[in-house]
């Protein structure tokens, strides 16, 4: 992963572009080269209303610094539109970053179904839509790069976000499902947790924590992972965020393994729960523990030693999905000790209510979907007066391979896992809470875990269970609310159809009751809440998380990706006895706090200037790949009205007339967003666009008459970066050639000021390149001829329209956020206006070059005076009539002829 990370020639997809995260993603891939889809539907991040506003500013700004972008103002739930966007554009995706996200926090009693959708359409479906519309894309070209997002809500659980926990860790097992299913054709999938300040998280971090938290630190590992030189990390979970970077992965107990027979009781686990907790030969798995090999052994034991036996009498337990296999075996256990069971299912829950009422057990049944949630909670209150324990267990199976997937295979199963298990604990909750006692089991399973082939909706849902129940857990502990999840390997209906059926009687759902029986217990020995089991065929053990001790960056240095790539073997490093095993979110929160106060100042060491030099050389001999510019006679109108031709100037808006023509400062628009060799950010230190001025351009026309139409490819090259110390002058070449024949059309050099951005050891002065540095200075006698041009004002709002969409010049809100009154008209709209001037009076011009001295606000009146040196040189320079101040100075243009002819 050596050397620049570069995405040139690449088509990168940022959903929820408009701000924060999303927004550092897509300015940093087109500082490398990317070309950017900027995804945003411009809603609070409660995702109410919406505005193409948010996606505009920022594809403005990645224009305005000479990228390429693109605005999608569609919701992620139309993921196929955002694709179409980038495939429509720029004719293919290369990466995909799902970070749209909206928040719904709330105490989950006061959740409302709305709270709960909302989160899901938008994280879970908004991630599965795009996901699968760029699948095919991915798969033909074999090549693919996806980031999806959890949080440390979804890993761990937090108070007030049910629904946010689940959408997060949702996306845990739908990023494992396809780097499984995508490995082969070279696609690439990882999942992180950022910790970052957005307008998410605004409302609910201190002020002092949002600013170490910027999301610029979450950006470089994100482009580590989605660069081309990535080709084996796939499938990984990485906790980032205030200069911290850490992998997690799943860590599984021992665990205890006990004869499967009639001796396996909930009494004789909780004999030996040590065992079950026990991590002092753990395992670091990626799938379901082999439980082939787990029966075998179990066979060969004794009967199990005996526990106390548990006593259910005057409880009520609810099974959805009670009907069959592991949940009738559930139902006839909780009767068998003593519960009143509720047999929820929606094909038939009454043959096995007569089945315990044979037995002398007490039963009702309840024949719903359990989407249901309130009718089915109803019908334990109706036949029981109270309801206690819920195990939500109903299920079903829609496995297809991600290129098939559609949405009538995913949204059954979020459902019926997911939602069905929101709104049968929801509906219990307040029963729950006026009792002070409850207890819930909820069902997760290692594709959850694990992720697993052909099942990206079933891996989504199971893991989104886990998320909500370590929130459930974490909402309910001071009441005697408790909650906990299993991954139960059983046959069943639903595994029937993938597993032989020897196996199926082998592994029967008996063996699973026994845990579900002690969970929901008041005798689990210590931390009964919120934690996950895997269990079958007569073994259970508990699985959590390891994070590697990771690594830190100092917070007062910018951090870019190749300083990532240095230290990634320490990121991802379990075994150097750093990794711990965090809880809660608080864990992910003060690894972060603790790095807060790595700064590189404070170790007295000094950021290597060379890199800087290093970097500038190699842009320098880089050669850019080309950009395509097409232009039409439309384009050549729209140009010259811009920078100030008049309707009676038919030559210039006409294009019928004879001398049909585009003024020669056009030459400025093609070369706008040639694609560049370098990024700002690699070049000088401490770069922001906030701080960057336009200083000179310079033209150089190579061919008269200029086509008034034609395709063009545009090639850019780093010139030199001056150190001015405090500052960086930085100058950048363009060359436009005529795509048809190779036939140069012109020559750009712009010089751009970077305040802030010197003091890197490098070149004190500019090199002399002839008419593009000459100082230009005026004779000290009147001017030769004198032109006024008054601009109108709406001179910036068509000039904009030739490709310059900065809304600086055109947003009076933006305006303000400059510094500025108003919106301003471009430098290089008043260049235009200039070099009119100069045509008109003198003729064609080889080259003309100007500084840029001052603002100009549209409505004012420019005064260009002009001085004719030699046999085809003329020096002119640029006031605003009301107020007497330079807009251009040190301006020169070299004439074709000697300037006599004038323009036609």
């Amino acid at each position: 992963m050596a050397g620049e990370l570069r995405f040139d020639d690449q088509v990168v997809v940022v959903t929820g572009a408009g701000g924060g995260l999303g927004k550092a993603y897509a300015t940093f891939f087109a500082s490398r080269g990317a070309k950017v889809v900027v995804n945003d539907l411009g809603g609070s991040f409660k995702g109410e209303g919406n505005s193409t506003k948010a996606a505009d500013v920022v594809v403005d700004e990645i224009k305005a610094a000479g990228g390429q972008a693109v605005a999608n103002y569609d919701s992620v739930e139309n993921g196929e539109k955002i694709i179409e966007t980038a495939i429509k554009t720029y004719g293919r995706i290369d990466v995909l970053l799902n970070n749209a996200g909206i928040l719904r926090d709330i105490s989950f009693k006061n959740m409302t179904d709305q709270d709960w959708d909302l989160v899901m359409k938008v994280h879970v479906k908004g991630s599965y839509k795009c996901a699968r519309a760029a699948w095919p894309y991915f798969r033909k070209q074999k090549y693919g790069r996806i980031i999806n997002t959890a949080s440390a809500a979804g890993l761990f659980g937090s108070f007030g976000q049910a629904n946010y926990s689940a959408a997060k860790l949702a996306m845990v097992g739908f990023t494992e499902t396809l780097a499984k299913e995508g490995i082969k054709y070279n696609i690439i999938s990882n999942v992180i947790a950022p910790i970052a300040a957005s307008r998410m998280t605004q409302t609910v971090m201190p002020p002092e924590v949002l600013e170490a938290l910027k999301p610029e630190w979450v950006v470089p590992l994100v482009a580590v992972l989605v660069h081309k030189n990535n080709t084996n990390e796939t499938g990984g979970i990485f906790e980032v965020g205030g200069g911290h970077v850490a992998k997690l992965r799943w860590e599984r107990s021992g665990g205890l393994l006990l004869k499967a027979d009639d001796s396996y009781t909930p009494g004789a686990v909780l004999k030996q729960w040590n065992k079950v907790v026990d991590f002092s030969n753990p395992q670091y798995p990626t799938g379901a523990n082999n439980f082939m090999e787990l029966l075998e052994e179990s066979m060969k034991l004794g009967p199990s030693e005996q526990g106390e036996k548990l006593d259910f009498t005057g409880r009520v337990a609810l099974i959805t999905g009670g009907g069959a296999g592991i949940g009738r075996a559930y139902a006839l256990a909780f009767a068998k000790h003593g519960a009143s069971v509720v047999v929820n299912d929606l094909v038939d829950p009454d043959t096995v209510v007569e089945e315990i009422k044979k037995l002398g057990g007490k039963a009702a049944g309840v024949k719903a979907s359990s989407e249901e949630g309130e009718k089915v909670v109803q019908g334990a209150i109706g036949a029981f007066g109270r309801i206690d324990i819920i195990v939500n267990n109903a299920g079903i199976l829609r496995d297809k391979a991600f290129s098939n997937m559609d949405d009538n295979l995913w949204d059954p199963v979020l459902n019926v896992h997911l939602r069905s298990t929101f709104k049968v604990t929801k509906a219990a909750w307040p029963y729950f809470l006026k009792q002070k006692y409850g207890r819930i089991i909820n069902t997760t399973s290692t594709s959850g875990i694990y992720g697993n082939f052909g099942q990206a909706n079933y891996a989504a849902a199971k893991a989104g269970i886990l998320g909500f129940s370590r929130t459930i857990a974490l909402e309910g502990a001071k009441y005697n609310i408790y909650c906990n999840t299993i991954a139960p390997n059983a046959g069943t209906a639903m595994t029937r159809t993938i597993l032989p059926e020897e196996l199926v009687q082998a592994f029967k759902p008996d063996y699973i009751a026994p845990l579900v029986l002690a969970l929901c217990s008041d005798k689990v020995p210590e931390n009964p809440t919120g934690y996950l089991y895997e269990v079958g065929s007569g073994w259970c053990g508990r699985t959590r998380w390891q994070r590697t001790g990771g690594a830190g960056f100092p917070v007062d240095v910018k951090l870019v990706p190749e300083e990532v790539v240095k230290k990634w073997a320490q990121i991802v490093d379990f075994d150097d006895g750093r990794a711990d095993h965090p809880e809660k979110s608080q864990d992910s929160v003060a690894k972060i706090m603790a790095n807060i106060e790595n700064k590189r100042a404070a170790s007295k060491e000094t950021p290597p200037g060379n890199q800087y030099l290093a970097a500038q050389q190699k842009a320098i001999a880089t050669s850019s790949p080309g950009t395509e510019f097409s232009y039409s006679e439309r384009d050549s109108t729209l140009y010259n009205l811009g920078v100030g031709a008049k309707r009676t100037e038919l030559a210039y808006v006409f294009e019928g007339n004879e001398d049909f023509q585009v003024l020669p400062t056009f030459g400025v628009i093609p070369q706008f967003d040639a694609n560049m060799p370098f990024s700002f950010d690699d070049v000088v230190p401490n770069f922001s666009p906030m701080m960057l001025l336009h200083g000179e351009q310079y033209l150089e026309v190579k061919k008269y008459p200029i086509p008034t139409a034609a395709k063009t490819k545009n090639y850019a090259k780093l010139i030199e970066v001056v150190d001015k110390g405090n500052a960086a002058v930085l100058k950048s070449g363009v060359t436009t050639v005529n795509a048809e024949n190779g036939e140069e059309l012109f020559y750009n050099e712009a010089t751009v000021f970077l305040r802030g951005c010197g003091g890197f050891d490098g070149q004190k002065k500019p090199a002399d390149r002839g008419a593009a540095t000459a100082a230009n200075k005026p004779p000290r006698r009147w001017p030769d001829i004198v032109v006024e041009s008054t601009t109108t004002e709406e001179q910036a709002a068509v000039y904009r329209l030739s490709g310059d969409y900065n809304p600086l010049h055109i947003d009076p809100g933006f305006a303000k956020m400059g510094g500025f009154k108003v919106p301003i008209l471009h430098g290089l709209c008043f260049m235009g206006i200039a070099g009119k001037a100069v045509y008109e009076k003198f003729g064609p011009f080889k080259n003309i070059k100007v500084r840029f001295a001052g603002t100009v606000i549209p409505g004012q009146t420019l005064v260009t005076e002009m001085w004719k040196e030699g046999p085809n040189k003329v020096i002119f320079q640029t006031k605003v009539k009301e107020t007497g101040k330079l807009a251009i100075s040190g301006a020169a243009a070299e004439l074709v002829g000697d300037g006599r002819e004038g323009k036609l």
